[in-house]
């Protein structure tokens, strides 16, 4: 008996937007994107077997890479990774059911992408500047250097504890003041919990395309104005991921 096939949906887009001969989906082969219209709105979709596994990172990296793609040349809604259906009808009734809700959506992400700014402090470099600061860190530091472990073990946790305060304290500032530098160049910002303990900054910025270059530049200079310590890394153009979805607008 044959697989049963289904639509894997990536995003809702305006109904003019033409998936390029290039684009590839989820699966294995990939599967062949195509759109599914309905009046003003579309949904980028493209075939898989409905038992077939999803979330290798194959099937992530051709998600984000469709609906990125996208994002640079037309707004676009994204759509759950890992929400299939049973066929074109399923879509068309979810496009007609919410068909008001995705265009107004679509309509003020237009012109709109976004971009997430992440940072992380250098190791060694962050601790260097909180010895330097805090007296109290320093001298435990001291206290524990060239001693075994099991002896000082103690002090090594205080000093652990003092360091991921300060280290936080620091994470803090940073966020505020990224925020504060790129809030006149956004629409809107989303702050991101910290993926690593070490993390600086973390959030994403909603920018409207015609000041994309002046936000990167401000981004650039906040980055060299820190990369003795904070190693950092500007992510887009990308879908609006942090902003809005469909699922949040069918909820």
């Amino acid at each position: 008996m044959a697989d049963e096939i289904g639509l894997f949906v990536y995003g809702i887009v305006p109904s003019d937007v033409e998936p390029t001969p290039d684009a590839v989906g989820v699966g294995d082969p990939p599967g062949e994107v195509d759109v599914v219209r309905q009046d003003r709105i579309a949904a980028l979709v493209s075939e898989v077997g409905l038992e077939e596994p999803l979330g290798r990172p194959a099937d992530l990296t051709a998600y984000q890479e469709l609906l990125d793609g996208t994002a640079a040349v037309a707004p676009v809604l994204p759509v759950r990774f890992g929400t299939v259906v049973t066929g074109p009808d399923a879509v068309a009734d979810l496009l007609d059911a919410h068909h008001d809700r995705f265009a107004a959506a679509l309509d003020e992400l237009e012109d709109r992408i976004q971009y997430t700014v992440h940072g992380r402090y250098d190791e060694q470099e962050v601790i260097a500047e909180i010895l330097a600061e805090n007296p109290a860190a320093a001298d435990l530091a001291a206290q524990v250097r060239g001693q075994s472990e099991a002896a000082t073990r103690e002090q090594r946790i205080r000093l652990g504890e003092m360091i991921s305060q300060a280290v936080e304290l620091r994470r803090e500032a940073e966020s505020r003041h990224l925020i504060d530098t790129l809030a006149a160049l956004s629409v809107a910002n989303a702050p991101r919990q910290p993926s690593n303990e070490l993390d600086a900054v973390n959030a994403a910025f909603l920018v409207d395309v015609d000041r994309e270059d002046e936000f990167v530049e401000a981004v650039e200079e906040f980055a060299e104005q820190r990369r003795d310590v904070i190693r950092m890394r500007l992510l887009g153009p990308l879908a609006p991921y942090d902003f809005v979805s469909a699922h949040q607008l069918v909820e």
